[in-house]
């Protein structure tokens, strides 16, 4: 932030009975981010402040509301504080909240102190460095960004001499439920709306647009300023080419402050707090809803998409509790409405596109009602997305129904979509001699298809509905010679993964957890990193399949099977045990259960399940 601009302060009508929100971030070197958190939840509570406060070793990002005197009285001491030297305090008096399911989502029944490793996630993978903060692009305050706009359009002859000698192109750094129903619109300059889910989605959209941006001057904003800052780092980091990189100082809250009548920015400001949006005085409406297509830009009915729970839009006419809503991107994925009456337990069926090998991917999602936005300009916190790989000779209906208690258990916190792998299997038995025959009998009932994600070298599998007797006696240790099919399998989930949209994190059971660390493991061979958050892997083995070069995999990890008395009859202890030898230890969580070849969901396991995923939200 520009220590030297001192903030314009704005205490709305100066009565201090009136409620008001009060917005702000400060990007700072914190000593002891604990003992900042402590002060917050002792000074807001006595103040009857509600909201959200996080604090990190980079700095704090408040989102607040109460009184108008007691918001004052925060800001005076906040600014008392040298650490806050410079930060743009934003304070606006509103209506007190008065719809309580919005107020309780947008986190303003209650006050919320936390500490976190960094203040906005720009990019889901911890192992990938943020950028330098000190690296961001200029800040542009509301009247000379307006200026640069104004002169690039045509209606001004004033020069801003910093942009002007490069063409203009405008970066909206928002998600698209925001982007919905507000944005900039100037003539003569290309605005660009990445149109993404969530914040962490940025860096890849900014990576696959990069001839679009290099040598341009590069305007971008965001709601108040901050996901500009790392935004507009990252863009810089890029080098030569990408260095003319403008923020709007303040966000578009600031810009309307100072052109009220919108200025070159159209519709409504999408805001995270009981307020859900703000316009100008002009009012015009640019969103539409996402059945019928007439104007419509209020989100407080809190319509979400039955898929990834993002918000829609959905006016009274078309609102219907039995209905399924699919956003726009999830359409765009191939997601379809739901042929189910319940949204709690949804299953589809996408067929991906790619002729050469790929089955239809069978997809179950259990959707409840997510965490939304809390804070003034940061994704909302949501369930965490993680993607199911089953064992050998399992499919993904199979593995939904055997993890149906844990994902009942996570369901506050995760949301699980099993697929199935690319390799089909035979349908074979065991012979069983009859007590009356010297024939094997063949099983009575018609079985499910069945799937692998690595076969035996030379196999030959008929995928007719025909049973056939097994070669051999079941061999526990056959998954050592599972060695073939890894690339059909890559680049299978590099297909899904990219239809289906991105991930928090990867959950493996038996062969499907050899595959998840084979996965993670050419993916950082190939991109530097694995692309998840984290790892899942129950009752995993490291499949005998290339080389590693003994580098750990660069994942945080949780590694689940049972102890070495024997109770695991399939994967043996001291197999799981090396797989989790192959990942980074200082991330690694070990659980040994007595439970066998399953994912446990009793007490005390469940809880150590629930605390590593906890850490990720």
């Amino acid at each position: 932030m520009d220590a030297t601009r001192q903030p314009e302060q704005r205490p709305g009508d100066g009565d201090g009975d009136r409620y008001g929100v009060l917005l702000y971030y400060k990007y700072a070197e914190v000593p002891d981010a604990g003992a900042l958190a402590a002060f917050y939840e002792e000074h807001c509570r006595g103040l009857s402040l509600v909201g959200r406060v996080r604090v990190g070793p980079d700095g704090v990002n408040a989102t607040l509301g109460g009184r108008m005197a007691a918001l004052e009285k925060h800001i005076a001491e906040m600014s008392s504080n040298a650490l806050f030297d410079g930060t743009d305090f934003k304070l606006a008096s509103c209506e007190d909240p008065v719809d309580e399911k919005v107020a309780r989502e947008c986190g303003f029944t209650s006050l919320s102190v936390r500490v976190v490793k960094e203040l906005v996630t720009l990019c889901s993978n911890p192992t990938s460095a943020p950028p330098e903060i000190s690296s961001a692009g200029k800040h542009l305050p509301a009247a000379e960004f307006h200026s640069v706009l104004q002169n690039v359009a045509g209606t001004s002859s004033d020069a801003v001499a910093p942009v002007e000698k490069n063409e203009v192109v405008v970066v909206d750094a928002r998600n698209v439920y925001e982007t919905r129903i507000g944005k900039f619109n100037v003539p003569n300059v290309e605005t660009l709306d990445p149109e993404i889910r969530q914040y962490s989605d940025l860096p890849s959209w900014i990576d696959e647009h990069t001839e679009k941006l290099r040598g341009k001057s590069i305007l971008m904003y965001c709601t108040g300023g901050i996901r500009c800052e790392m935004a507009s780092a990252y863009i810089r980091s890029k080098g030569e080419g990408f260095e003319n990189v403008f923020q709007l100082y303040g966000g578009i809250q600031r810009y309307l402050e100072k052109f009220p009548d919108g200025g070159y920015f159209e519709g409504k400001n999408f805001v995270f707090d009981h307020r859900i949006s703000v316009g100008s005085l002009k009012e015009n409406i640019l969103g539409a809803c996402l059945l019928c297509g007439s104007s419509y830009d209020d989100y407080s009915s809190r319509c979400r998409c039955s898929h990834c729970r993002m918000l829609v839009l959905v006016c009274p006419t078309c609102q219907d509790s039995s209905k399924e809503y699919v956003c726009e991107l999830c359409q765009k994925n191939g997601k379809e409405h739901c042929q189910t009456s319940t949204k709690q337990d949804c299953e589809i069926q996408i067929g991906l596109s790619e002729p050469s090998g790929f089955e239809k991917t069978s997809i179950s999602d259990h959707s409840v009602t997510s965490k939304v936005p809390w804070s003034n300009d940061t994704e909302h916190l949501k369930k965490l997305r993680i993607l199911c790989l089953h064992g050998f000779r399992q499919n993904a209906s199979n593995f939904k129904g055997r993890t149906s208690a844990l994902a009942k258990k996570l369901k506050h916190i995760a949301e699980l979509v099993f697929i199935d792998a690319p390799h089909e299997l035979s349908f074979v038995y065991q012979p069983i001699q009859g007590h009356c025959s010297d024939k094997p009998s063949l099983p009575s009932a018609t079985s499910k298809r069945k799937f692998a994600w690595l076969i035996a070298p030379n196999s030959s599998f008929n995928t007719e509905q025909d049973w056939k007797a097994a070669d051999a006696p079941f061999d526990p240790l056959q998954y050592q010679e599972q060695t073939e099919g890894f690339e059909k399998s890559y680049a299978y989930l590099e297909k899904t993964i990219s239809q289906m949209g991105s991930f928090d994190g990867i959950l493996g059971f038996s062969q499907g957890a050899a595959m998840a660390a084979l996965f993670c493991r050419q993916q950082q061979k190939t991109c530097g990193a694995p692309r998840f958050k984290f790892g899942m892997f129950c009752s995993g083995y490291p499949a005998p399949v290339g080389d590693f070069d003994g580098e750990p995999i660069k994942l945080p990890s949780f590694h689940c099977f049972g102890n070495g008395e024997g109770h695991d009859r399939q994967i043996a202890n001291k197999a799981s045990t090396e797989l989790a030898g192959l990942f980074q230890q200082d991330r690694c969580s070990v659980l040994e259960h007595d439970m066998g070849h399953i994912i446990p969901t009793r007490l005390p396991y469940i809880d150590q399940i629930r605390s590593f995923l906890s850490s990720f939200l």
